[in-house]
């Protein structure tokens, strides 16, 4: 049943990765814009036009473009920067371990935060500190990461300057990195002053993504909680003398956390894709920050790499989140 439900998720994942190829390809060659005569000086001839799109294969039509491109796809190329010039798939594979650190930060401060409040609230329903929660909860999520971004860097950057508001580490630091996840290297290494200062360029912008999906955790959970602790098992436990902190925590919070766990995964690919617009309020150097850039500047190769990497990712996380709910729920692991 198992190996079964993982085939039909797994060919699901191919269907919509080429069905996102697709779309992404031919709505960026319909957008208006040529990223030919972006590239070329103001009295560049017709011939120099003509060859420059012939180097690119922007001459063919949408057809043969599309053809060629996922023949390079399948055997990992992605193409060539319009702007940048370089390997496409060398500049995501750069930038995608900021934004993967920034995310998953992100993911660890919201499911603390969201806990913590469903906790208390559970263990508090009926009472002024339940109501509290839930305003905050709604109020949190009312409000969108980005400008959460704006009121950090007002509060904590420019009011009371605690954290760096731009880039990702210091570049006066000595930076031994041997690959792009700097925060995991800085940890193997046990550099504390590296350490503390990525999280000081990374800490308001991962706050600024925690704080929506803290509040869906915290008010899903929270419900979630309420309903496992009118059953019996866990009448029982109080009946044993338990307080109803630890009958939460004992017992009722890894039934409770299962809805919890779909959740958390799904709004995790949306944490990541919020990113794009995060990474550019702080000039975090992560994969949206450059995907923006790459809007702007019409290039192509790299907009259909950026968004094909995030769509894996995205497929890959819920493919994931599925198969964890299967294991740990015992009547999809036999049935």
């Amino acid at each position: 049943m198992l190996l079964q439900r993982f085939l039909v998720r797994l060919v699901t994942m191919l269907v919509t990765l080429f069905g996102v190829a697709i779309v992404v390809f031919v709505v960026i060659r319909v957008a208006p814009g040529d990223p030919i005569a972006m590239m070329l000086p103001p009295g560049a001839s017709n011939d120099d036009i003509a060859r420059l799109r012939a180097l690119y294969g922007l001459d063919k039509s949408i057809v043969q473009q599309f053809l060629i491109w996922l023949g390079g796809v399948l055997h990992g190329d992605f193409g060539t920067s319009i702007s940048l010039r370089q390997d496409v798939l060398g500049l995501v594979f750069n930038r995608l371990p900021a934004t993967l650190e920034l995310a998953t930060v992100a993911l660890l401060m919201a499911i603390a935060i969201g806990g913590a409040a469903a906790i208390l609230g559970a263990r508090s329903r009926g009472t002024a500190v339940e109501a509290g929660i839930d305003i905050a909860s709604g109020a949190t999520l009312s409000i969108p990461d980005f400008l959460w971004g704006l009121v950090l860097i007002l509060l904590f950057g420019v009011l009371v300057p605690v954290f760096d508001i731009s880039g990702r580490v210091s570049p006066q630091l000595d930076l031994p990195f041997a690959t792009q996840f700097y925060l995991v290297e800085s940890i193997l290494r046990l550099r504390f002053d590296l350490i503390w200062d990525l999280l000081k360029h990374m800490l308001m912008p991962a706050v600024a993504l925690a704080l929506p999906l803290a509040a869906i955790i915290a008010q899903l959970l929270k419900q979630s909680l309420k309903e496992v602790l009118d059953l019996d098992y866990v009448v029982l436990a109080r009946v044993k003398g338990f307080s109803e902190t630890q009958v939460i925590l004992r017992e009722a919070l890894k039934n409770a956390a299962l809805p919890t766990l779909t959740l958390v995964g799904v709004q995790f690919t949306f944490l990541i894709g919020g990113t794009v617009i995060v990474e550019r309020l702080f000039s975090y150097e992560g994969l949206g920050n450059m995907a923006i850039d790459a809007v702007i500047n019409r290039d192509l190769p790299l907009i259909q790499g950026i968004v094909l990497v995030f769509a894996l990712l995205f497929v890959l996380i819920n493919l994931a989140v599925d198969m964890m709910y299967a294991l740990l729920n015992p009547r999809l692991r036999h049935g």
